[in-house]
């Protein structure tokens, strides 16, 4: 599997001829391009970093093999596109893609006692993890965790404990659009020295073998 991150939290798996996208938000200025090129899409949850819906109506208009997976209130905005959105809960398991998909979660992270607290899903693709915006632990093995680092709801300490939590053989720094590269190799740091388990930053369009 090759793994292909992108702005913020969008990350794009390969596996033979296909092509899995997850959370094409707004903030990721190729994601109509990246959408284009893929058999599925997954979103975790309904905020605009994670999910455009004018980018995924488009995409289901002009391709017929599209699926698009997504938790109830993400896919009642879309409609049905004749059953190509598929609406996801946890404890779902399906096929996409070429890939082996299960359904985690069922909230967003609390930003503050004052904002509404919104559905939000992750997905354990293979054996890759997004959580989406959520310290949420699958209670499953996770041979690699996709962890947010920057975000209204994230901590150092959440983090820390979140890794030693789920356990994963490696993870991957994703949401990370609000660290500057000097926050995102002390995050580095801090997570490697405080869980064991090394945390790989990779370039926009950057791709690594998993």
């Amino acid at each position: 599997m090759e793994l292909t991150k992108h702005t913020h939290a969008t990350v794009v798996l390969s596996k033979g001829e296909g092509s899995l996208v997850i959370d094409p938000g707004a903030y990721t200025p190729n994601a109509a391009d990246l959408v284009a090129d893929a058999t599925a899409v997954l979103i975790t949850h309904a905020h605009p970093d994670h999910f455009d819906a004018g980018i995924l109506d488009a995409a289901l208009d002009a391709q017929p093999a599209l699926t698009v997976y997504a938790p109830g209130s993400v896919a009642a905005g879309l409609g049905s596109h004749d059953g190509r959105v598929v609406t996801v809960a946890a404890g779902d398991t399906f096929a996409a893609a070429g890939f082996d998909v299960a359904v985690f979660g069922e909230e967003h992270a609390v930003i503050h006692p004052d904002v509404p607290v919104d559905e939000n899903v992750g997905f354990l693709v293979d054996d890759v993890f997004h959580p989406g915006d959520a310290y949420l632990e699958p209670g499953v093995a996770v041979e690699t965790l996709l962890l947010p680092t920057s975000g209204p709801w994230v901590s150092m300490r959440g983090a820390v404990d979140y890794v030693r939590a789920v356990k994963p053989a490696a993870a991957v720094q994703i949401h990370d659009l609000m660290l500057s590269d000097a926050g995102k190799g002390s995050t580095e740091q801090f997570l490697k020295n405080l869980t064991g388990v090394g945390l790989t930053t990779l370039q926009l369009g950057e791709s690594v073998t998993l």
